[in-house]
């Protein structure tokens, strides 16, 4: 059996004892890389359509006995110990090629609707989220960084790696109206799950003259269309996802992307989470940040079905976030999907510039150092909004992969990088 990393399926050779072939098959261990020359014919063997009548074989590259992957039914954590060669194995050969297939989705989609990509710093002054949770970047070794000023480092201030590219998109939605990026972000946060990792990859599209509205219509097209196209480019590759991992199959994904989501205020979900009497570990109560075992029983239980869930309180939520008439809640939304629960977050922005300085102020945020976000409203701003997407967690949800870190080729967590 051969297999050239294209396709889910494997190839069989079919070689005759006699053939100059098999005796440099016999040198041919399991992972060697062979060139063959043949006859492509079709193959009376059950679950495939094709075999190679074999001419002749050249070892392109020998491997050795210890070969890691020479038995089936390796361990994802095993494999996870071996990020170098893990792809080779047909879970993360699929895994792979599933993942491509979804980055060209999240550009064709945009693309097609007048969208620019844009390239956010990866480097950045700011704190988008206001967590604090960033890595911190220098040329100052430990002692220097202890004894030098900020103004002798590189940029002659503090420099962080980025948690998120939206403030920087902003700046450009009003200038080129609809942008998006997608690039990888940044957070030192110690959280040691199957939901996190310290490096991934964000989808953020901005759009001028845009409320929340049409932030949630957009978020919906997008997740639907994905849901639609994916079964298409990868059907293999999902089918043995379904087999294996449980994930979708190609028609519930189709269904997915057939039947529009629910929508449902903060409050109202709050009631109906309390009227069903559940006993949640985390309790729920209005202007707690819904929690993943809430937001699941949204979408498998109540709604069954992806819900949009909007209008969030102020106090749980950033402050970018447009204000509400009630002074209570922002215009934000979180698009959640069963078996996963938030996959999307996104908001209108405030665009008053009043607003946001009294929001700024409230929150102990330097308006110093937002100054520049403050201009976009000062120098003709204009309504405005967007969303978030954890590429990583749209992978999870298309392949069914229970951890984050297998849907990543190298990932990076705490206390895990190997090179």
């Amino acid at each position: 059996m051969i297999n050239d990393g294209s396709h889910q399926k494997d190839l069989q050779l079919v070689i005759g004892a006699d053939s100059a072939a098999f005796s440099v098959l016999t040198e041919c261990l399991t992972g060697a890389a062979i060139a063959v020359e043949g006859n492509i014919h079709a193959s009376p063997g059950k679950g495939q359509a094709w075999e190679i009548g074999v001419h002749s074989i050249e070892m392109i590259g020998s491997c050795s006995s210890d070969y890691p992957l020479q038995k089936k039914g390796h361990g994802l954590e095993f494999l996870r110990e071996i990020s170098h060669i893990r792809p080779r194995s047909n879970t993360f050969g699929a895994v792979f090629r599933v993942r491509n297939a979804l980055a060209q989705l999240v550009h064709q989609f945009f693309q097609d609707r007048g969208f620019n990509w844009v390239q956010t710093p990866i480097i950045t002054a700011s704190d988008s989220e206001g967590a604090g949770e960033l890595f911190r970047v220098t040329t100052l070794s430990p002692g220097d960084e202890k004894k030098a000023q900020e103004a002798n480092d590189f940029f002659g201030k503090k420099a962080y790696l980025t948690v998120s590219g939206q403030l920087n998109a902003e700046c450009l939605a009003m200038s080129l109206g609809r942008v998006y990026t997608f690039g990888p972000t940044f957070r030192a946060e110690n959280s040691n799950t199957t939901r996190h990792l310290s490096e991934f990859w964000m989808v953020e599209p901005e759009v001028a003259f845009a409320d929340l509205n049409d932030d949630m219509i957009l978020a919906e097209e997008f997740l639907r269309y994905i849901f639609a196209e994916i079964p298409h480019r990868c059907e293999d590759e999902l089918n043995f996802f379904h087999k294996f991992y449980q994930s979708f199959s190609n028609e519930e994904l189709e269904q997915l992307a057939k039947e529009p989501f629910a929508r449902v205020s903060y409050g109202d979900a709050i009631g109906e989470l309390k009227k069903e009497g559940k006993q949640f570990q985390f309790p729920v109560e209005w202007g707690c940040d819904l929690q993943t075992e809430h937001e699941r029983y949204l979408t498998d239980e109540l709604f069954k079905k992806p819900v949009i869930v909007t209008d969030y309180p102020k106090n749980i939520k950033a402050f970018y976030m447009r204000l509400n008439d009630d002074d209570q809640t922002v215009a934000a939304m979180d698009v959640l999907v069963p078996k996963i629960g938030e996959i999307i977050g996104g908001s209108q922005r405030e665009d008053r510039y009043d607003v946001l300085k009294e929001r700024l102020e409230e929150l102990n945020l330097s308006k110093d150092e937002l100054q520049w976000y403050l201009d976009l409203r000062r120098f003709g701003g204009a309504p405005h909004s967007g969303f978030g997407l954890g590429f990583e967690r749209l992978v999870q949800y298309v392949t069914g992969m229970a951890n984050i870190r297998d849907v990543i080729p190298f990932p990076r967590a705490p206390g895990l990088i190997t090179f």
